[in-house]
């Protein structure tokens, strides 16, 4: 198996062949696009030796090199699957880009950085292999939905910048799992709770304190920004479970750094894939995204 270790093969579209029928009239056809992929090629890659170590890749087949797009699932970070993501990465192929739909290890897999480690090296796969799916990996950004927003927001801030890097976009991202924690201790709303319960279960099933600190020290997006780190954007609803508060520390650190943090807020109550389907959000985010890749 080579490195890549393809686990399906590209779509082809079928050329089409005239009807051999010499009668008159409407001449029959094989449909060129029996996938309805409109030209698009997809393959599903592993990078890892964990089952949800893959990634689905959708490309134009055309030689181009092209800016790219990877996308997060989230799930409390202990459930989902890149399968939810399918329309939105068509639509982002269909823009023009190459994007990459990744499965990560669950927190049930493996603790935090577990899932952070899985965004890193399915993004080396893609830039170790760039010629394969027409990707620019000079050129590209992160958008994340709600766990996967926290697990893009650190992907973003790991190191000094990241080479490529440029954006990063959480609809309704956890940016801080400690303001998580700390919201979900003394509150009746059940989405809250069951955020604190997932946050303690990243932790790899502790609270943040005593030898736990660490991991949860590794966990807050905002304590890790740095000056090379490239630009993001948040968007949360006003009142949903997830609110722009969560966003405001990164905003304020990245800041201080130079490195510029949008905060868009919607109104009602709308929380990430549902956030991104409001009128004018995707809308929004595209723009954002293509004024930094193109």
């Amino acid at each position: 198996m080579s490195v890549l270790a393809l686990a399906a093969v590209a779509f082809t579209p079928v050329t089409a062949h005239a009807s051999k029928d010499p009668s008159p009239g409407p001449t029959a056809t094989t449909p060129t696009d029996p996938n309805g992929l409109g030209g698009l090629a997809v393959e599903t890659v592993v990078y890892g030796t964990h089952r949800r170590q893959n990634m689905d890749v959708w490309w134009t087949p055309d030689g181009t090199r092209r800016p790219g797009v990877f996308l997060i699932h989230g799930g409390w970070w202990s459930s989902g699957d890149k399968k939810s993501m399918s329309s939105i990465t068509r639509s982002y192929a269909d823009l023009g880009y190459t994007v990459f739909n990744l499965n990560y290890r669950l927190s049930g897999d493996a603790a935090w950085p577990a899932q952070r480690t899985d965004a890193l090296a399915a993004i080396a796969t893609a830039r170790k292999h760039a010629d394969r799916w027409s990707f620019d990996p000079g050129n590209y950004v992160v958008v994340g939905f709600s766990a996967g927003g926290h697990i893009a927001a650190a992907v973003g801030t790991y190191g000094n910048g990241m080479n490529g890097l440029k954006g990063v976009v959480g609809l309704s991202p956890i940016i801080s799992p400690l303001r998580a924690y700390t919201d979900g201790l003394a509150t009746t709303d059940p989405y809250k709770r069951k955020l604190r319960a997932s946050a303690i279960r990243l932790a790899g099933g502790c609270e943040p304190k005593g030898k736990c600190s660490r991991v949860w020290a590794s966990m807050e997006v905002a304590w890790h920004s740095s000056r090379k780190d490239a630009p993001m954007l948040t968007v949360h609803s006003q009142d949903e479970f997830v609110p722009p508060q969560q966003s405001q520390l990164l905003k304020q650190t990245l800041g201080q750094v130079g490195v510029p943090v949008t905060i868009f807020t919607a109104p009602g109550v709308a929380h990430s894939s549902l956030l991104y389907r409001e009128p004018g959000v995707a809308e929004r985010v595209q723009q954002w995204i293509a004024e930094r890749i193109g």
